[in-house]
């Protein structure tokens, strides 16, 4: 599989603050990437070396298997954290704008932007001005503008941001879509569950060091199945079993932390001896507590 950019050994700093330290990673066409990490980790610095808004102290950075160029940026689609659009100007002249400053014709323009904007359901206010539109609204005018001149790579920093749900899934089906016609998608994220559903291949960063990367198949695998979901009637009094760590009780369920190498089927037996159980079911990790697991007491406030 292609690889469409690379980082290899990157280092960036800010005066005192180490904002990213000998960072490496690679991303492949046709591929899901998640950048994630609490704020501040280091997130967008690496997204801004990746595409030339800074220059690394250290390291190199490729681009589709040439060093970093200007002119690559034409096969790059970037949607950064913080938003950017004209609030006086009408929806459909502001992407067919956008469009044009990707090199785009104002005919090819406007028939993409028109396109996309039936897409995502919001051709009804391609003649509005932006400031009429709700906050989700100027969401999606800016990912379609990120899209417009078809992107190779699609780089997106918080892209869920703001969005209710049913528009965020519908973002999120569009990324699936361009991931499997070959594109290569990153996304920067705090939002690990989005990460567990979306993505192939992940690299986790805290205070600017790859802290876990690969695989997300290849990740969960390195980690003990020792999370229990448990529904029962009854008395709870197998709660206080030997192998169990620590449990979370919800309205409808109990959630479980088992000891290291503890015997979840012991735990079954003793619980149906006292209770009826409509559910026990024996999970791997989240992404999320692997995370916790990883980084422990290092994440920054």
């Amino acid at each position: 599989m292609e690889v469409l950019v690379e980082l290899q050994r990157v280092s960036k700093s800010y005066e005192e603050k180490v904002a990213v330290h000998d960072l490496t990673l690679k991303i492949e066409a046709g591929s899901m990437f998640g950048l994630l990490g609490p704020n501040g980790a280091g997130k967008t610095s690496t997204i801004r070396m990746m595409i030339g808004i800074t220059r690394p102290d250290s390291g190199t950075v490729t681009l589709f298997g040439k060093p970093f160029s200007s002119h690559a940026l034409q096969r790059v689609g970037y949607l950064p954290e913080e938003r950017g659009l004209y609030r006086k100007m009408k929806v459909i002249e502001q992407l067919v704008f956008f469009a044009e400053l990707r090199g785009l014709g104002a005919a090819e323009a406007t028939r993409r932007a028109k396109q996309w904007c039936e897409k995502l359901q919001i051709a009804d206010v391609m003649s509005k001005k932006t400031e009429e539109l709700s906050k989700g609204m100027q969401q999606k005018i800016q990912f379609i503008s990120t899209l417009l001149h078809d992107p190779e790579l699609i780089i997106m920093d918080e892209p869920f941001s703001g969005l209710d749900p049913v528009n965020a899934v519908l973002l999120q089906d569009t990324l699936l879509e361009l991931k499997n016609q070959g594109n290569a998608v990153l996304f920067s994220t705090h939002r690990m569950d989005q990460v567990e559903k979306l993505c192939d291949s992940i690299c986790l960063i805290n205070k600017g060091e790859a802290v876990l990367s690969g695989g997300m198949r290849e990740i969960k695998s390195r980690y003990e199945r020792n999370h229990l979901i448990v529904q029962y009637e009854g008395p709870n009094g197998f709660l206080s079993h030997p192998a169990i760590e620590s449990y979370k009780t919800y309205a409808d369920r109990v959630e479980i932390r088992l000891k290291p190498h503890a015997d979840a089927q012991d735990l079954l037996r003793t619980a149906a001896a006292s209770s009826t159980i409509t559910r026990f079911e024996l999970a791997e990790p989240s992404l999320e507590e692997i995370f916790i697991q990883t980084v422990g007491g290092r994440v920054d406030a």
